[in-house]
């Protein structure tokens, strides 16, 4: 066979594979937010999958290093009202410039906060391979929602994976922000 033949074979199949990937698409109950939403994209990503599906991804589309937005959701809080629930999933990242975690809040009936928890005190930065993260919050008897999701600040991509949210016992601990003190010292010393 002549080469230019063989060429035009091994051409013609790629483009027949890359036309039978699926499409790529988000969920409609997932979506993107945060102080500067416009400057971040987000989808299924057929090249990020964990577990042979589309993982979910929050992309910049700059290196604006103080740039931040998240993915994420929002659900009723009926089936966990005063229960200790957990948010999980698999995490990956490529060239985070700041932070990137996961994150969970229960908002009230009254629209109050309940209770909050967004990682940058467990920082994923730069690049790393998948890895399991979580969040734990108490939910109130009278919360309404429970909003959650992953962000991401100063550029780059993180998928998210595996998601789950479950009930847990009062053995898991809860998660907490630092107190004040800690953003001051993190503040002074940015490289920590």
């Amino acid at each position: 066979m002549k080469p230019h033949v063989v060429l035009l074979a091994a051409i013609t199949s790629f483009s027949l594979l890359a036309l039978a990937q699926p499409t790529a698409t988000l969920d409609k109950s997932w979506y993107l937010a945060g102080e500067n939403p416009e400057l971040y994209e987000i989808g299924a990503d057929p090249n990020g999958f964990r577990r042979g599906s589309f993982a979910k991804f929050l992309r910049a589309k700059t290196g604006d290093r103080k740039a931040w937005a998240t993915l994420m959701q929002t659900i009723a809080a009926d089936n966990y009202r005063g229960k200790r629930v957990r948010f999980s999933a698999q995490v990956r990242t490529e060239n985070i410039g700041d932070y990137s975690g996961l994150w969970m809040r229960v908002d009230l009936e009254n629209g109050e906060k309940s209770g909050f928890y967004n990682s940058q005190d467990k920082p994923i930065k730069g690049t790393a391979d998948w890895q399991l993260r979580s969040v734990t919050l108490d939910v109130e008897k009278n919360a309404e929602f429970i909003l959650f999701g992953v962000n991401g600040q100063g550029g780059g991509t993180v998928w998210i994976d595996d998601l789950k949210i479950e009930v847990v016992g009062n053995d898991v601990p809860v998660d907490k922000m630092p107190p004040r003190e800690y953003w001051r010292s993190l503040q002074a010393n940015p490289d920590l």
